[in-house]
């Protein structure tokens, strides 16, 4: 594998290659970005006055042993450090047992250091029939993985070759790529100005992930509203193309561009795990959206806005989203929340009513079904209500398909029933909300962020595109109340008795904040969902009452179900109460 750049963007290593060539230890041992590496080590041993450094001692000191050293690490690849001591002047001091050791840990650190970056290999491919976009597969297996067997291999190499000795016990620890992307070259209808700022920047059509990733971003909140701005960001917006990449996302039934910059690749490519990558018939129409994730800085800093800006092109029929190359903006929430605000706008212009909720399809054994949408605000409870009904319910439910996890949209049908559609195939979880073991179970499709942080957050599939795709008449309609405590006035289920009711308490959007976002406490939010509604709220508003009026009418369930998750100490009892409630209600209650 020719790798023709290495960029090192904080803890992450991009390795770009146009692929379809062997690499060997030797290859790589011998490439400049060896020895680069190398260095950025040394300097960093250096830099933080390391034992390691201290007992390799007078090479690391001046440029010439510096030289020297790397010269030697490089020999010791094919040959015993006995033989590479007669060839590399000064190298017979290594001969004696304490340096010896010392160049071992050395090698072991080192390993260890490119270990803890995060790893991408970034497939160029070239257009035509025998591209790697048609036999990804191979394309993965002659580079990324053969990549990591070469890494494993330079390592023992290096340490069998200084100790003289092989390992007893052989740990075949991840060590090549975490992740690997085919990029191509592809001319997307994109009208002008986005053809102008965009076109050039490589298509992501294939990506393999190596599980668990466990990623550790900069920030693990999200903070500020979505802001719709006057003026298209693109129009005065210089890109360095090649810091940039494409990322096609199938949103719904949307298309939109996620172009996103190389030091936000790890969360970029934990969409992989969300939303389905859109195919080459989505890609030949013009797209619904476009997203630059790791805008210039200047771009916000002249509009005088926040974090979180769209701008909606009504002459070109394209919505734009903007967050800045930023590290406060590091945070997975800021890519999926963008992606799902663009989409709410999209689909109140198509005449649907947007929802932040998780909606279900459950099927019991006694041949019952029921679709069930629960609304609410980041962590009221919805998906760990679910969750726990799926526990709960294993020997009454038959399945229990996902039709929506955190966004979707309602429709209105021709027999006047209320449809709801949804808009990822995966979910975004807080791992402290999880029942104990779920995510374990999980781990080998997992995206872990953050774990020893506060709201810890896993991304895994849920369900399939088709599931979210084909609309299902919703039986269920219920606000996540995650704030109030239960008791007789205040029941875990509670029926609305009219639209205006209804639409009170979910036009209010109140809920108990658990630190997801920079917000705290008792907080309330139009419909809870910022993210587009507020910024369209006279057709929001008439979208909201023509759906509830039809849900009423057609006799569904409007209510509302108190999860309890805000309040200390049901963060596990509140979900699972909840949940017994629900499933008590769909088994007595004859949906429409």
């Amino acid at each position: 594998m020719q790798i023709e750049r290495m960029v090192i963007e904080k803890n992450q290593i991009l390795l770009h290659t146009p692929g379809g060539m062997r690499t060997y230890p030797s290859e790589i041992a011998g490439s400049g970005l060896f020895r680069d590496l190398l260095l950025r080590f040394i300097g960093e041993l250096k830099a933080e006055d390391s034992l390691i450094a201290e007992a390799i001692g007078e090479d690391f000191k001046s440029e010439q042993g510096l030289k020297r050293f790397i010269e030697m690490i490089v020999r010791l690849q094919r040959n015993t450090l006995g033989d590479v001591a007669k060839l590399v002047v000064g190298g017979e001091t290594y001969l004696a047992p304490g340096k010896r050791q010392a160049l071992h840990r050395f090698v072991e650190a080192f390993y260890d250091y490119w270990r803890r970056f995060d790893r991408y290999v970034i497939l160029h491919a070239s257009p035509g029939p025998i591209s790697h976009e048609h036999r990804p597969y191979r394309a993965f297996n002659a580079t990324v993985d053969a990549f990591g067997e070469v890494i494993r291999g330079l390592y023992r190499d290096l340490c069998e070759n200084i100790t003289g000795d092989h390992p007893r016990v052989y740990r075949q620890v991840a060590s090549g790529a975490n992740v690997g992307l085919i990029a191509v070259p592809k001319t997307l209808r994109l009208p002008s100005p986005y053809r102008d700022a965009l076109e050039g920047i490589p298509l992501i059509r294939q990506v393999l992930i190596n599980p668990p990733l466990i990623l550790d971003p900069p920030v693990n909140k999200r903070s500020g509203d979505f802001v719709r701005v006057a003026e298209n960001p693109l129009a005065f917006m210089p890109l360095d193309k090649q810091s940039y990449l494409c990322y096609p996302v199938q949103v719904g039934p949307l298309c939109i561009l996620v172009y996103f910059h190389q030091r936000f690749i790890s969360l970029a490519c934990s969409m992989a795990n969300l939303f389905e990558l859109a195919n080459e018939e989505q890609l030949s129409r013009a797209p619904d959206a476009v997203f630059v994730y790791g805008a210039p800085k200047e771009v916000h800093e002249r509009l005088g806005m926040g974090a979180n800006i769209f701008y909606d092109d009504e002459a070109k029929g394209l919505v734009a989203g903007f967050i800045p190359l930023d590290e406060n903006c590091g945070y997975f929430g800021y890519v999926k929340k963008m992606v799902l605000t663009l989409h709410n706008v999209v689909m109140m212009k198509r005449g649907r009513m947007p929802f932040h909720g998780a909606m279900t399809r459950l099927h019991l054994h006694n041949r019952q079904s029921a679709t069930l949408l629960l609304i609410g605000d980041t962590a009221t409870g919805k998906s760990e209500t679910l969750e726990a009904l799926r526990l709960l319910g294993k020997s009454e439910i038959r399945d229990i398909m996902v039709i929506a996890d955190d966004m979707g949209s309602l429709a209105v049908g021709d027999g006047g029933r209320v449809v709801g559609y949804g808009t990822e195939t995966g979910a975004f979880i807080r791992l402290d909300d999880l029942q104990q073991g779920y995510a374990f179970n999980q781990i080998g499709r997992a995206i872990i962020m953050s774990p020893h942080r506060t709201n810890a957050r896993v991304v895994l599939p849920v369900t399939t595109l088709e599931e979210i795709l084909r609309g299902c008449e919703v039986d269920f309609l219920l606000y996540a109340n995650n704030y109030e405590a239960v008791d007789q006035a205040h029941p875990i289920l509670e029926r609305f008795a009219t639209a205006e009711d209804a639409l009170a308490v979910f036009e209010r959007g109140t809920s108990m904040s658990k630190g997801t976002t920079t917000s705290s406490g008792l907080v309330s939010n139009y419909f809870a969902n910022i993210f587009g509604p507020p910024q369209y709220k006279p057709q929001h508003d008439a979208l909201a009452r023509r759906t509830f009026e039809a849900a009423f009418a057609s006799g569904a369930y409007v209510g509302q179900l108190r999860t309890r998750l805000g309040l200390p100490g049901f963060e596990q009892e509140g979900p699972k109460a909840a949940s017994e409630a629900l499933l008590k209600l769909i088994k007595e209650k004859k949906t429409p």
